[in-house]
């Protein structure tokens, strides 16, 4: 006879009910606000997997842990030690739409999540510490107090920065240059001393470790626990989020490359049949990235990074291939190499974090 289960009717998971709006139409939830959502972290099961950060911060010895809390997008303020977390992580039907609105969920599988926590991680013990007003980090990082740029020259081979969220980001804005190395020094089973020996971003991975030694122990200095922007207070409606969030996007997306990929693909098919840019590109990935980084002499990295705005925006004008597989492929390896050359001009745009 088995033995009776030790397990109270109390120790049972509680189910959480169903929110009556994760029922709707997108055309419905978008004309929800914010604040109607009620949406919480605390007890959701987001707030688990947003735990994973405080285990690697307690793994590096660090004292500091982040206060988190839901916005509309992700970000850490100037000042504050916390992290925002988009609204739409809080929910698999917010996620839906998210995808639905934007093609793409970011943080949206466990390890772009967790990518993204150690970078904002960053963000939130440098205002914790005040990293930035310390002279060493000026020296090595440059000046937090210089302006953001709209868009900024990405050197894709330049081996001064590490490689981490991708785009070069850390070539963007001394802050995110220290938010980036230090995740890449956060990341658990990081072998970064053999990943960037002979480079000089090693140097800044090494003040990074040197630096936490020294503020591992120690408590905050800004010991806030604000939250900037918070869901609850935002009368927002979420179709007035996503029409300001789609023309941020679609303007940093007017560049010359939309002309380069209109010269290989075509939005109108002269067969039905013909297959779609984007799934071609994607296929032949491993050979375009192998040969556009030798003829061009970049590292993968940087094509990778390329191509991969290269799909989303094929998705997104819809375009297909013209002749054979053959011939897309040689016209497309042309463009990449043009768009990594003109990418390491600065023409290209960045959204930041």
């Amino acid at each position: 006879m088995a033995a009776p289960s030790s397990r109270s009717p109390t120790s049972r998971p509680v189910r959480r009910r169903r929110p009556a709006w994760a029922r709707l139409s997108d055309e419905a939830l978008l004309s929800l606000r914010f604040c109607d959502l009620k949406l919480k972290l605390a007890g959701s099961p987001l707030e688990a997997r947003l735990q994973r950060l405080n285990v690697e911060l307690e793994r590096r010895g660090i004292r500091f842990r982040p206060h988190l809390w839901l916005a509309e997008e992700w970000f850490s303020p100037d000042g504050v030690p916390g992290i925002a977390v988009p609204f739409y992580l809080a929910h698999p039907r917010l996620e839906r739409l998210e995808r639905q609105m934007m093609h793409q969920v970011e943080g949206g599988n466990a390890n772009w999540l967790l990518r993204i926590l150690r970078h904002e991680a960053g963000h939130a013990i440098d205002s914790a510490y005040r990293l930035r007003y310390r002279r060493r980090w000026r020296e090595v990082f440059g000046p937090a107090s210089l302006p953001y740029p709209e868009r900024y020259r990405a050197r894709p081979g330049s081996r001064r920065y590490v490689h981490h969220l991708g785009d070069w980001y850390a070539q963007s804005h001394p802050t995110e240059d220290f938010a980036e190395t230090f995740a890449v020094w956060l990341k658990p089973n990081s072998d970064w001393r053999r990943s960037y020996e002979d480079w000089p971003a090693l140097d800044k991975l090494s003040f990074v470790e040197e630096l936490m030694q020294q503020v591992r122990e120690q408590p905050p200095l800004v010991r806030t626990r604000v939250h900037i922007e918070p869901l609850a207070q935002n009368r927002r409606t979420l179709a007035e989020h996503y029409a300001a969030k789609l023309a941020r996007y679609r303007h940093f997306l007017r560049s010359d490359a939309d002309e380069m990929l209109l010269k290989v693909f075509t939005p109108r098919p002269r067969r039905s049949a013909a297959p779609r840019a984007s799934v071609m590109l994607r296929e032949g990935k491993p050979l375009l990235v192998a040969s556009v980084a030798r003829e061009a002499e970049v590292d993968r990295y940087a094509v990778y990074q390329v191509l991969r705005r290269a799909i989303a925006r094929a998705a997104e004008l819809d375009l297909y291939l013209r002749g054979s597989r053959r011939e897309a492929l040689r016209h497309a390896r042309w463009m990449l190499i043009r768009l990594v050359k003109l990418y390491g001009k600065g023409t290209s745009p960045q959204i930041h974090l």
